[in-house]
């Protein structure tokens, strides 16, 4: 999987400044601090980790090692004493007020992002690791195909919004209610499509999986990038692939999650 990668990357500490419940199942979180002065803001669909305290916890404790050489010092935290450690999309970045928006997603299933979201005060102390972006159209391509569940939303709006002018693409969106619809601004070329699941049993980005294949089917020279539970970004890679004839070179599917798999503890 291809990543544009920041040429710097370091540990930032950063504390929450403000919450902002965006729609009911989604809340922002802004972030600031003196050291997200030298944050590399790549925009896109550029992945952060993010390093919590653990419920319990009256300070957080994070590695310090640069580029990947925390995994090891993270291992050797004893259990109990690692942070809570998720990828999120870095949302949008303020430099000159030196904030950093994340878009979480309330899922009520008690995952520890998810909990802490709702209850997070300013000066509640965060801890980053700037990652890269997938988003990488190659080129030839002349139009786009973007396709996400809610754990997808921020990167896909992200790039929607910093779209140039002529981009031609349809997005599918899928969110939990129709109460999470919200106005983006895109391109006059882009088409947006809310999906509303609806059904709190239906699995996430089952909507958008068999949205995407049922719609106009796109061309060769199309770029499309899918991302979500990881059923939805390798089943439409296959569906795309097999049954339309796109080359690979041209799908970007990144897994965010598993249904019922935990990451990092």
């Amino acid at each position: 999987m291809r990543i544009q990668q920041p040429e710097h990357r370091a540990m930032v500490r950063t504390r929450v400044v403000r919450t902002e419940r965006t729609t009911p199942h989604f809340i922002t979180v802004t972030l600031g601090g003196d050291e997200l002065a030298d944050f590399p803001f790549l925009g896109f669909d550029q992945c952060v980790k993010v390093f919590l305290p653990r419920p319990g916890q009256s300070a957080l404790r994070m590695p310090t090692a640069a580029h990947n050489g925390w995994i090891a010092q993270y291992y050797l935290m004893p259990a109990a004493e690692r942070p809570v450690v998720r990828n999120y999309t870095a949302r949008r970045f303020d430099p000159d007020r030196l904030e950093l928006d994340i878009e979480f997603v309330a899922h009520g299933d008690g995952g520890p992002a998810s909990a802490w979201a709702p209850r997070a005060e300013p000066g509640d102390e965060v801890g980053l690791f700037p990652e890269g972006y997938y988003y990488l159209p190659p080129e030839g391509t002349d139009s786009q195909l973007l396709v996400g569940d809610e754990s997808a939303v921020p990167a896909l709006l992200s790039i929607v919004e910093q779209a140039p002018e002529d981009l031609r693409a349809d997005v599918y969106l899928e969110v939990p209610s129709a109460d999470d619809i919200r106005d983006v601004k895109a391109p006059e070329g882009v088409r947006v499509h809310w999906l509303a699941r609806q059904d709190e049993e239906a699995l996430p980005g089952r909507l958008a999986l068999e949205t995407a294949r049922s719609a106009e089917p796109p061309r060769a020279t199309t770029y499309c990038f899918v991302a979500g539970e990881k059923n939805l970004p390798t089943g439409l890679r296959r569906s795309l692939v097999r049954e339309h004839g796109v080359p690979k070179a041209h799908i970007t599917f990144v897994g965010y999650w598993r249904h019922g798999v935990a990451t990092l503890k």
